[in-house]
């Protein structure tokens, strides 16, 4: 008797800022958020997922949209899920990070792009089942495509070293 069951390993992506990615194959998605903002959709029925990556809320033109900006990533993670076989009912989204260190930055760009990604769901009727959002810690993200399960360590300091592929001394 052949065994018909598979484990699959899944793939592991770094995803940078300002880009999306689309599983085509199980995939752990991995990334690192500050004020940053992640979106991940997962489609219930396909059991395939999706994630973006961005730094700011809108562009000021339509002609400068591009996926650094929340609505124009949010906006496309949802339309390539569509165009990849996901039906709008069967979409769930998850957000995640928009820290905020006074430190750093004077300006609260993490709770704009919280806003943001919560505006752009709700618009396009996509239903947020966990955000994980805010605050004044960084955050490393995991994200598995096909269980929709995210795994978050939140940290003081995002250390270059943090960063895929890791490189340096990581103390």
């Amino acid at each position: 008797m052949t065994d018909t069951t598979h484990e699959f390993t899944p793939t592991n992506y770094f995803l940078e800022p300002g880009y999306i990615y689309i599983a085509v194959e199980p995939t752990v998605i991995s990334t690192v958020l500050g004020s940053c903002v992640s979106v991940s959709i997962y489609d219930r029925r396909r059991k395939v997922g999706g994630m973006n990556h961005f730094l700011y809320p809108t562009a000021e033109h339509d002609s400068e949209a591009t996926a650094i900006f929340g609505d124009a990533a949010t906006l496309n993670l949802i339309r390539m899920m569509i165009q990849d076989g996901s039906k709008r009912k069967d979409l769930e989204a998850q957000i995640i990070g928009g820290s905020y260190n006074s430190d750093i930055s004077p300006t609260d760009m993490g709770r704009r792009n919280i806003m943001t990604a919560r505006r752009i769901l709700t618009r396009q009727r996509v239903h947020v089942v966990s955000e994980d959002v805010g605050g004044t810690l960084g955050r490393k993200v995991v994200f598995h495509t096909t269980s929709n399960e995210v795994a978050i360590l939140k940290v003081e300091k995002l250390r270059h070293s943090d960063w895929y592929p890791y490189e340096g001394h990581r103390e």
